[in-house]
């Protein structure tokens, strides 16, 4: 009698401990996603919530190895020509069961081409739900680029092209090329509620959707039918925590277990912490002012060469980055292939930005505004100390400038139709090619999707950026941006600013996490001991 009880006593008293071994991963970050349909935005942060965690592409980037590697498409061929792309797709692929869905398919071709068709197809119900468009896909012309997408079959999605695209494969590991279920958003449609999909997302990706607070928290549960592993954390947690020095206090009292955007200073506070360890690489990213060419007199090169050669960058960095992060020169990273090493730039000399400024018909100066944000990020550790430091140089020169200070998503989405003059903004690459800092910065296309912070449409340069995605050879194609450099440079569309090393905090006891070059977030693989 004894024995055969003993197991169910065992049993009994071990069921409340493997209820303990359910683990929770809080993440502390600093500034609330704008929605969660994440073809609608063009922010990190918006990315970082939503396609990171929640969904997933046809192909993804390993930072490693430099490549492309597959995700929802195991293979794919591409025709001599160049225009012809044939996807293999996983089979078994489940999209997240939730409360609001219940999937009666597995992932297939009908939702690789929904997805595409949506940003590409004016005429296609969700193309209208997206009030203020698609900006990635406009902004790198998916729509005349991409002449048809097509199923052969359930497991192979063929996309055929207008004209060879050097780029596009590598496009599709953006964010924007997220993949949508076919099936919700036409449930979605059926009952009316398409503005749905932007608060109650769904996904294939490693986490699944539970519960946003705006300005507090987004919670999220592990997939335990995901393609590549059940994530080792059961419950995903983003604790928004806009001031860095909150986020210092959380992570050490273990509130948060990883800590995103650290101030440098934190960063070298928390070294010294035996409890915390710093994760760290050289971000692919550029830290910048926008000067806004659509607003008199930033429209005169002459005054936009002024600002360059105002700001006294040196002081800038050292107060801002305090040493973690090296000088820009102009749109890339200097580890980017087809990076102009041999450009002059803009030395800070104020005499001759005054001269400049009365070339100009200014002598006197003018009025204009800075724009920033509230908080710090990776790419503005200090937004307040930076715009006074510029507002002084350029009280320097004879321009007298507001600072205003704008929420980041009241920021971004007021500075895409070009209400601003001078703002403060980074970019990230996210595939490692050198033309994803060029044709959503500089096209005349991006200045449309609003991602052109510099509103600079010029049919040369235009015509320029477009010769380097069209030939496949990097030699060709160095040479090409080179010359978009140079012009970038010579009008001088923005301020540039720096290349950060990008940092997080970590607690001691979280294995498995890596910082990302682009930005990205991938917590799939994290383990909490």
């Amino acid at each position: 009698m004894r024995l055969a009880v003993l197991p169910f006593l065992l049993a009994s008293l071990t069921a409340p401990l493997m209820a303990q071994a359910a683990t929770s991963l809080s993440v502390c970050t600093e500034a609330s996603p704008e929605g969660f349909d994440v073809v609608q935005y063009n922010s990190l942060t918006t990315t970082n919530a939503s396609a990171d965690v929640l969904m997933n592409r046809l192909v993804d980037y390993d930072a490693q190895t430099g490549k492309l590697v597959p995700s929802l498409a195991e293979s794919w061929t591409v025709q001599p020509d160049g225009l012809t792309y044939d996807f293999k797709l996983r089979s078994g692929v489940k999209f997240h069961h939730t409360d609001y869905f219940t999937p009666t398919r597995d992932f297939n071709a009908d939702d690789v081409v929904f997805s595409f068709q949506r940003m590409l197809d004016p005429a296609n119900p969700w193309n209208k739900v997206a009030a203020q468009g698609f900006p990635h896909a406009q902004s790198m012309q998916w729509p005349s680029l991409i002449k048809k997408i097509e199923a052969p079959d359930a497991n192979t999605v063929r996309v055929t092209l207008d004209h060879p695209d050097a780029t596009f494969l590598a496009t599709l590991s953006m964010g924007f090329a997220s993949i949508y279920s076919a099936e919700y958003t036409a449930q979605l449609l059926k009952a009316g509620t398409p503005e749905k999909l932007n608060s109650q997302p769904i996904g294939t990706g490693p986490f699944i959707f539970k519960r946003f607070q705006k300005d507090s928290v987004v919670r999220y549960t592990a997939n335990p039918d995901y393609f590549a592993g059940k994530p080792n954390v059961d419950t995903l947690i983003y604790a928004i925590t806009p001031d860095a020095n909150v986020r210092l206090q959380r992570i050490k009292q273990n509130e948060c277990q990883v800590a995103l955007s650290p101030k440098p200073l934190d960063v070298a506070e928390a070294a010294k912490d035996p409890n915390l360890k710093v994760e760290k690489t050289d971000a692919f990213m550029t830290a910048f002012l926008a000067i806004n060419s659509q607003h008199p007199p930033l429209d005169k090169p002459e005054v936009r060469q002024a600002i360059n050669l105002a700001f006294d960058k040196d002081t800038y960095l050292k107060a801002v980055f305090e040493g973690s992060a090296r000088p820009a020169n102009g749109p890339y990273p200097p580890n980017t292939w087809g990076y102009a090493s041999d450009l002059p730039g803009y030395k800070h000399d104020v005499a001759k930005a005054k001269e400049l400024l009365a070339k100009a018909g200014l002598k006197d100066g003018f009025k204009t505004t800075i724009w920033t944000r509230p908080s710090g990020s990776l790419l503005n550790p200090n937004p307040s100390a930076g715009a006074q430091l510029l507002q002084n140089d350029l009280a320097a020169v004879g321009i007298k400038a507001e600072i205003k200070v704008i929420e980041w998503g009241e920021l971004i989405r007021r500075a895409k139709p070009g209400e601003h003059d001078l703002l403060f903004m980074g970019w990230a690459g996210d595939n490692g090619d050198p033309d994803n800092f060029l044709t959503p910065q500089f096209s005349c296309a991006a200045v449309k999707s609003g991602t052109n912070f510099a509103r600079y449409c010029d049919d040369g340069l235009d015509k320029l950026i477009g010769q380097g995605k069209a030939v496949t050879d990097q030699g060709q194609r160095s040479k090409l941006y080179h010359q978009v450099q140079e012009q970038i440079q010579k009008q001088a569309l923005w301020l540039p600013l720096a290349h950060p090393t990008a940092f997080a905090l970590a607690r001691n006891n979280v294995q498995g996490y890596e910082v990302s070059p682009f930005g990205r977030q991938d917590f799939s693989k994290v383990t909490v001991k």
